[in-house]
């Protein structure tokens, strides 16, 4: 993996924690830069209606295309997942400017609540979903 990530395949993402008990830091995350390869690799080129893994690819699609509009506009960010041994999570973190930005990602038209304790341990931080009618904001394309 850490030769993929050198080789601009991949990306990797650790898990996001202030130490809290109950967080899992120690795995981490990978996105590709061109789902193509990953496409080839499980040997799946069927259009999305007949696939089983659109979450995936659409997670991997915003993930991706925020991390190019930060390196684009200069912003300094630190980028993590964020889980709870609860399996509570989100899938993006993003901690800039001394704030922590909170973000699910879902393909559907799920209505999603933060999880409690992501409230819990941080009050501050805001939480947003990020879906297919709000995701060009997201990426920076509107």
């Amino acid at each position: 993996l850490d030769l993929l990530e050198k080789a601009f395949v991949i990306q990797k993402l650790n898990g996001f924690s202030r130490n809290m008990r109950s967080e899992i830091t120690k795995n981490c995350r990978y996105y590709f830069l061109d789902t193509g390869i990953r496409n080839a690799l499980i040997n799946n080129f069927n259009p999305l209606q007949l696939r089983n893994d659109v979450g995936e690819l659409w997670e991997n699609y915003l993930v991706m295309e925020r991390l190019k509009r930060q390196e684009y506009l200069g912003q300094t960010a630190n980028n993590y997942f964020w889980r709870t041994y609860r399996q509570q999570e989100l899938d993006f973190v993003e901690e800039r400017d001394g704030r922590l930005f909170g973000y699910e990602m879902k393909w559907g038209k799920a209505k999603v609540k933060p999880p409690t304790e992501w409230n819990a341990a941080y009050p501050e931080a805001t939480f947003s979903l990020v879906n297919k009618e709000n995701y060009l904001q997201f990426i920076g394309a509107e």
